[in-house]
């Protein structure tokens, strides 16, 4: 979620600092964009469409998730030249990190699962399972592996939306927008 609201943002931004230097946006000309494709997919169908979350066993689904990571590094890496993602690849680094060693899940603890499931009753989740179907598993703090990595912030209350996420969720973000507002400077005039 907090990636969407980046690149809408960031969109725009980019958009607006474009149109006030009286220049058309030009979009970022990327590398192996098919890696993206390539890793989004898996995920889609492991974490995201509800006919096909049931179908893919949770070890299989940890796999996805990693094996996706390392498919969107190489797009960075693919890309290094380009504004923002030195930033993206530092936050794609930070949770793969994190995932790789926690058991291949994005660790989130109960007191995080409390703040964004309120109304959920005592039985919805479970401390050691994955919560729901999503990427994050519920640890304790203290079993948490590099805890501070973790998905543990949360939007602002007034976003509709109750999510948490990771400060390598805070990184990929910030690149994606600064890609995205960098497209909208203006032109050099020599």
């Amino acid at each position: 979620m907090i990636l969407l609201l980046a690149v809408a943002i960031g969109l725009a931004a980019g958009l607006v600092r474009a149109w006030i230097g009286k220049r058309s946006y030009q979009a970022p000309e990327l590398n192996s964009v098919w890696l993206v494709v390539l890793a989004v997919l898996p995920q889609l169908l492991a974490f995201h469409i509800a006919s096909t979350i049931k179908l893919i066993p949770d070890a299989v689904a940890s796999i996805i998730l990693i094996c996706s990571q390392i498919m969107l590094m190489v797009f960075v890496l693919a890309n290094q030249d380009q504004s923002g993602f030195e930033l993206l690849g530092l936050g794609l680094g930070l949770n793969f990190l994190v995932i790789v060693i926690n058991g291949g899940w994005m660790p989130i603890s109960p007191e995080t699962v409390q703040k964004i499931l309120p109304n959920a009753t005592h039985n919805a989740w479970t401390v050691g399972e994955r919560l729901g179907s999503t990427k994050d598993i519920i640890l304790p703090i203290v079993e948490i592996k590099l805890e501070w990595l973790s998905d543990r912030f949360l939007l602002p209350a007034f976003f509709p939306w109750r999510v948490a996420y990771s400060i390598g969720d805070i990184f990929i973000a910030f690149g994606a927008f600064w890609m995205l507002w960098v497209q909208g400077k203006p032109l050099n005039r020599d």
